[in-house]
């Protein structure tokens, strides 16, 4: 296992074993393609929200499925899920990651029951899948602004312009 890295059965015993290391748990879930000041700044506010950050992230199944192929891009995700994970499971604000395969994270949220679910602000309570799982059991659902507008498949299209 690489470290910070976890299946989801190991990441609830341990939440269980050392609740207080855990509690209050905040959860985020994302594809984390190719990493940008973007996704690390919007970690350390969801970070900076609980005692721990656990990241939910998208399998790469799951990311082929929620981001199809688009003319003229290549396939995502770029970077394979377990390299994805263990560069997440690396940096500072995330103290765990739990490699998930669906289209929404909602069953990790059943299981974890995050007191905090954070998300970017350009999602509304709306258009947020996960909602209604954490409303079920009264967590709080934090919408994070978008501090710089990067996205992985800006810096693809940038990358392929030929004027670069």
């Amino acid at each position: 296992m690489i470290s910070g890295v976890y299946t989801l059965s190991e990441i609830e015993e341990a939440i269980a074993r050392y609740s207080d290391r855990w509690r209050p748990l905040v959860f985020t879930n994302g594809c984390f393609d190719l990493l940008h000041v973007g996704h690390v700044r919007y970690l350390q506010v969801a970070k900076s929200l609980g005692r721990s950050l656990i990241v939910g992230l998208n399998s790469d199944d799951s990311v082929r499925t929620i981001k199809p192929n688009k003319p003229g891009l290549p396939a995502r995700p770029i970077v394979p899920e377990q390299q994805r994970a263990e560069l997440l499971a690396a940096l500072k604000p995330v103290d765990g990651v739990v490699i998930f395969h669906s289209s929404t994270a909602t069953s990790l949220i059943e299981a974890l029951k995050p007191e905090i679910y954070v998300k970017g602000g350009d999602y509304s309570l709306e258009t947020l899948p996960e909602a209604p799982a954490v409303q079920a059991y009264k967590g709080q659902i934090q919408l994070v602004k978008v501090e710089i507008p990067t996205s992985t498949t800006g810096i693809i299209n940038r990358i392929l312009r030929p004027d670069g």
